[in-house]
Formats: structure tokens, C-alpha cells, sequence
């Protein structure tokens, strides 16, 4: 499947907020009760935000943390699951760090579920250990602890870019 990436406009809002809470469906179906969530937010604070498709078929929504990019949620609405649009999405990512000038992206993710962790260390993610991580990654972690997030073992993960 060929996957057009854009950048997100201002319409595009409400489509990915159905797109993010969708792909909330998945944890529940792999038996993790996340707390309740609201993506708005989220998208409003991140730069950029990459969007999948017209309408919206998924998104890629980056921060810095501590000078360096961060892949603060990739999220895929589930009836457009398995077809490459998340892989499009995270390349998409990691092109656009490295034309701003990173040289690597992190991110938090569950350790174990396939399209967490591992789905990640197949695209060149590896474990990154608490000791590397900078004060701005470690209080993300701790943010993400206190939202009752870590339901099941998560890690963070870098790739060089």
C-alpha cells in the first residue's frame, strides 16, 4: 500500500482524536485496561504531527525531549491496521527529525506486546537504559507511571538516525 504522509491541519483534529482512541481498542483486546484518554491534548503540545491519508488513517506525533526527537504517540485506526501505515508513519518520523537535525528518536512503549517493543526492534529500535536517558526523557516516564500508563513492563527505545 502506498501511504501519502502530510503534516496535520487544523481539520484534521477530531479525525485523529476517533483515529487515536480506536487504537486504543488494541490494548484492551490484548487484555491491558488503560486509563481513560484524551488525545487532544496531546496533539496540541506535540511538533509536528504526522498524519497518514485523507481522511486520517493514522498519525506520527513528535516532541523534543532533552534536544532530541521524541515519538510521543504512532497510532493507526485498527480498520486500516497491517498495511504498512504505521511503517510509512514512522519513517516519515524519523525523516523529518533528522532534516531538523537529530541524530537519534526515542519513545515509551510496552515491552512485549507484538506491535510495541518488538514491532519497534524490527524497524531499528533498541533499549535505551535508564542511565542514558536525560532528565526530560526520565520525567516523560515518571508522567507516564503517574497517568497509570504502565499496565504491563514498558521500555524506552532509541534508533540513530
Amino acid at each position: 500500500m502506498d501511504v501519502e504522509t502530510r503534516p496535520m491541519e487544523p481539520d484534521d483534529l477530531d479525525r485523529l482524536v476517533e483515529v487515536s482512541l480506536a487504537a486504543d481498542t488494541l490494548f484492551a483486546g490484548a487484555g491491558l485496561e488503560l486509563p481513560p484518554d484524551d488525545p487532544a491534548p496531546v496533539l496540541a503540545r506535540c511538533s509536528p504531527v504526522l498524519v497518514a491519508g485523507r481522511p486520517a488513517m493514522g498519525l506520527a506525533a513528535l516532541v523534543e525531549l532533552d534536544g532530541g526527537a521524541h515519538l510521543e504517540q504512532l497510532a493507526v485506526h485498527p480498520g486500516h491496521g497491517r498495511r504498512g501505515v504505521g511503517t510509512a508513519l514512522l519513517e516519515a518520523a524519523c525523516s523529518d527529525a533528522r532534516r531538523r537535525g537529530h541524530r537519534g528518536m526515542t519513545l515509551t512503549t510496552f515491552r512485549d506486546l507484538p506491535w510495541n517493543g518488538p514491532w519497534y526492534a524490527r524497524r531499528g529500535f533498541s533499549e535505551l537504559p535508564e542511565s542514558a536517558w536525560g532528565p526530560e526523557l526520565a520525567a516523560r516516564w515518571r508522567a507516564e507511571a503517574d497517568a497509570g500508563i504502565v499496565v504491563a513492563p514498558r521500555l524506552v527505545m532509541r534508533r540513530a538516525l
